[in-house]
């Protein structure tokens, strides 16, 4: 049961908490500070014979909110503090008082940032660029024989066209405009670890929000949250090629409006496949998660004899348990890329929503499919796009 508290009279009851959340109010009234905030909880229904005034329900079969269009990602914000530096005591800046603080700067950088509004530019540190390098090196030596085809294609087309190399951090601005060119997708500044839901949504629009900050120079082979040597090393050459930015973004659609059982099952899926997934590539088997591709010692232990190997099946995947510790027990291993495609497809299809969406690249906005005037529509524009094709065969057949 999902119980929305308007708080009219004062009455003292127990309850108990399942799930918090808040972001932005979409209506702001005084400031730009209000907040909405949706509880989940539960609740003896001998407390609830109170005035009707003073609380109402959402069904729990009541679709959760997404975003439609791209603007409506300013609400997509929700950050878990999991791995925070200023709580997470384990975390290798959490004694680091100047690590915190510049943490905190390039937080707010990603904070104040609204969409349509530039890039945020970070001036990086000698010692944050001498991080990057020892990375980049390292990582570099071992990619061409652990990665996947893509990647390698990928990551060569970035040092050619935006520079990549040790020597410098590249800047967001730059390789959004690289991104936008190649496979339609653009990236955004986050603070941190987004919540599962918001930055699947994300995905749907071809944006993939991006961290800013480095990991601490302590710890620079592994990172137990996302940070810009993940995202620009693990992510990013992947989603220079069509066929996989179209997976991401697929995952992404089958996210909005979801319920909170496929929302988790989603995310794991996203785990096992574009973090820390595997596939067969003539005969050998490749890396092509951004995890393993940002991790020197896991890239190394999983294509090594160690782990666990099974092949990728949707419906086992979503429901496996994962590790965000140390290193996975088990990896996910997909015949190819179009393959596992295919199959997260086939999965998507049977997620419970009432209706369908599909993403309109003209105008950025997501289309829910929920009357036959607005499926008509789809089929209209898919007829044209046929149509193009067909007189583009029969040109080559001339």
């Amino acid at each position: 049961m999902m119980l929305c508290l308007l708080s009219q009279r004062k009455r003292t009851f127990e309850v108990k908490l399942l799930h918090i959340e808040s972001r932005p109010g979409r209506k702001q009234k005084n400031s730009g500070s209000d907040l909405e905030f949706l509880i989940k909880c539960e609740v003896h229904s001998s407390d609830l014979e109170v005035s009707p005034m003073t609380y109402y329900f959402l069904s729990t079969n009541a679709v959760p909110w997404f975003p439609k269009r791209i603007k409506d990602l300013d609400q997509c914000n929700f950050l878990m503090t999991k791995f925070d530096p200023e709580m997470d005591s384990n975390h290798p800046g959490y004694s680091d008082s100047e690590y915190r603080k510049r943490r905190a700067y390039i937080s707010e950088l990603a904070f104040g940032y609204k969409q349509g509004d530039p890039l945020p530019y970070v001036e990086y540190t000698e010692d944050e660029v001498s991080t990057w390098r020892e990375i980049y090196l390292k990582l570099r030596s071992i990619y061409p024989s652990l990665a996947c085809r893509q990647f390698l294609e990928g990551l060569q087309q970035l040092e050619t066209e935006c520079g990549y190399s040790e020597e410098r951090i590249p800047q967001l601005r730059d390789i959004s405009a690289f991104l936008k060119e190649k496979t339609g997708f653009q990236l955004r500044p986050v603070a941190g670890l987004l919540s599962a839901r918001d930055f699947l949504a994300s995905l749907a629009f071809r944006v993939f929000q991006c961290t800013q900050y480095i990991r601490h120079s302590s710890a620079p082979m592994h990172s137990p949250e996302p940070d810009c040597c993940h995202e620009l090393l693990g992510h990013i050459p992947m989603l220079a090629d069509k066929e996989f930015a179209q997976f991401s973004q697929e995952i992404g659609l089958a996210s909005l409006g979801a319920s909170e059982e496929e929302i988790e099952k989603l995310s794991t899926l996203y785990w096992f496949t574009v973090e820390f997934g595997l596939c067969k590539q003539n005969g050998t088997v490749k890396a092509y998660g951004a995890g393993l591709l940002s991790s020197y010692g896991e890239l190394i232990y999983a294509l090594s004899n160690e782990p666990k190997y099974k092949p990728f099946n949707p419906e086992e995947t979503a429901v496996q348990s994962y590790q965000d510790q140390t290193y996975q027990p088990i990896y996910y291993v997909s015949e190819s890329l179009e393959d596992a495609k295919i199959k997260i497809r086939r999965y998507a299809a049977n997620i419970k929503r009432p209706f369908a969406v599909c993403y309109d690249p003209f105008t950025c906005r997501v289309e829910v499919l929920d009357q036959p005037s607005k499926i008509k529509t789809a089929l209209s524009q898919m007829r044209e796009d046929l149509k193009t094709l067909q007189h583009a065969l029969e040109k080559l057949s001339v």
